[in-house]
C-alpha cells in the first residue's frame, strides 16, 4: 500500500510517503505558515523523489483537525481531492491524536495541547496501548481551568504534555511533563503508518475539518438560521 500523509495542523508543516510500513520519503519543516503556498510543491517534490506518480498512491491520510482553521482546511481540502480525483481512499486522524503518535511506551497517558488563546485550549487525553495512542478524553475546545481540573483524576499517574504551553507553565501539576524538540511536531510518517490501520472515510464529499468550535462566519450563519443545525452550513457552502 502506497500512503501519502499529511498535517498541516499549526505552524509546522510535515508531509511524508511510505510503502506499507517502509517510510520513502518525509520532511517536517517550521520555519513558516504558508500552507497554502508550499503544500502541493513539497508533495510534488516528495512523489519525484520517491519515482511515484499520483496515480501510484492507494491512501492519503490527513490530519484534520483541531487546530489552524487555514491549515486544516488547506490540508483537508487537499487530501480530499486526491482522494477523489484518484479514486483512492482517505482516512482522517485526528490533529491532537497524530502529535501523541511520537510515543510508544505502552500504559503511559499522553496530553497533546493547542493553544486555543484567552486561556483556552484545544486538547485530548490518550493511553499508548499496543503501541497507539488510544482515547482517554476526547478532544475538545475547553478552558484550561477546566482542563486541569478533569486532569486531576488522573494525579497519581504521569502525564507527558505535548505542547507550547511556556505561558501556562506554572499552573500545570506536578504529574506533567513537557517535552520539547522532536516530540513536540507531528511527524508525517508516524500519522501515515497509524493511517494504514484505520478504516477509510465512507462519504468524500462529507468529510470535513473538525475544529471543534465554531468558525466566526458558521457562527454568524447560525445566528441567522437557528432553526438549523451546523452541519447545513457545511453543506450549503
Amino acid at each position: 500500500m502506497k500512503v501519502l500523509a499529511l498535517d498541516a495542523s499549526n505552524r509546522p508543516l510535515s508531509i511524508a510517503v511510505l510503502e506499507d510500513q517502509q517510510i520513502l520519503a518525509t520532511t517536517t519543516t517550521t520555519i513558516h505558515q504558508k500552507h497554502a503556498q508550499y503544500l502541493l510543491p513539497i508533495i510534488d517534490q516528495l512523489m519525484d523523489d520517491c519515482g511515484l506518480a499520483p496515480d501510484d498512491l492507494d491512501r492519503v491520510v490527513v490530519a484534520y483537525g483541531p487546530g489552524s482553521y487555514t491549515g486544516i482546511r488547506i490540508a483537508t481540502a487537499t487530501a480530499k481531492v486526491l482522494a477523489f480525483t484518484l479514486g483512492i481512499k482517505l482516512v482522517g486522524v485526528s490533529s491532537l491524536q497524530t502529535l501523541a503518535l511520537n510515543f510508544t511506551r505502552e500504559g503511559q497517558l499522553v496530553n497533546p495541547i493547542f493553544d486555543a488563546r484567552n486561556q483556552n485550549l484545544f486538547t485530548g487525553l490518550y493511553r499508548i496501548q499496543d503501541g497507539k495512542p488510544m482515547v482517554v478524553i476526547p478532544d475538545q475546545h475547553v478552558s484550561l481551568e477546566r482542563w486541569l481540573a478533569k486532569l486531576a483524576d488522573y494525579q497519581n499517574e504521569s502525564i507527558i504534555g505535548v505542547a507550547d504551553a511556556n505561558h501556562f507553565k506554572a499552573q500545570l501539576p506536578s504529574n506533567f511533563t513537557l517535552v520539547q524538540n522532536l516530540n513536540n511536531l507531528p511527524q508525517a510518517a508516524n500519522l501515515g503508518l497509524f493511517g494504514q490501520t484505520l478504516p477509510p472515510v465512507q462519504d468524500i464529499d462529507t468529510f470535513v475539518p473538525n475544529y471543534l468550535r465554531l468558525t466566526k462566519a458558521e457562527a454568524d450563519w447560525q445566528k441567522l438560521h437557528p432553526e438549523e443545525d451546523s452541519n447545513s452550513y457545511v453543506e450549503k457552502i
